[in-house]
């Protein structure tokens, strides 16, 4: 499914003449290594963000300090800010942000599976988090990361 909803984005990018970029923390860059796996991706992906930390999030993004302490990394406030910096700074038409608990582990208010994603482009932001479960490490990593290339798909068409 994953080289699919690629694909798609890149075929969708390209009647566009967009380009697209990533801003990851639990997927660690697998939603860039999706897009680039596919041939021709150098017309619609230039660059990818992978802010695991918070200091990574601040300064490479500008996410806001305030921003991270009010809210915790995984926040779709957090993830709203993650996808404006990533669209600022790659010059990108569309930015994808993915933040979340990939497990093991989580706690009572931010369970594993839990997942912040945000969409920028110029016109606006929107975000939304969704409950994968507990599904283990990989798994939730896997799911977010095919939730990401759907939200992208889903803003082209």
């Amino acid at each position: 499914m994953t080289e699919a909803l690629a694909q798609a984005i890149l075929t969708a990018a390209r009647a566009r003449g967009w380009t697209v970029t990533a801003a990851e923390s639990c997927t660690g860059g697998k939603v860039a290594a999706a897009l680039t796996d596919c041939p021709g991706s150098s017309h619609v992906f230039e660059r990818g963000f992978v802010t695991y930390s918070n200091a990574a999030k601040t300064e490479m993004l500008g996410v806001s300090p305030e921003t991270l302490a009010a809210h915790g990394a995984v926040s779709e406030p957090v993830t709203r800010e993650m996808a404006q910096g990533a669209l600022a700074a790659a010059g990108a038409d569309l930015a994808v942000a993915v933040s979340g608990i990939a497990g093991p582990g989580g706690s009572e208010f931010k369970p594993e599976g839990r997942v912040c994603y945000a969409l920028a482009t110029p016109a606006g932001v929107t975000s939304e988090t969704v409950e994968h479960g507990a599904l283990g490490r990989a798994e939730v990593r896997q799911a977010a990361t095919d939730h990401a290339l759907r939200l992208i798909l889903s803003a082209m068409v």
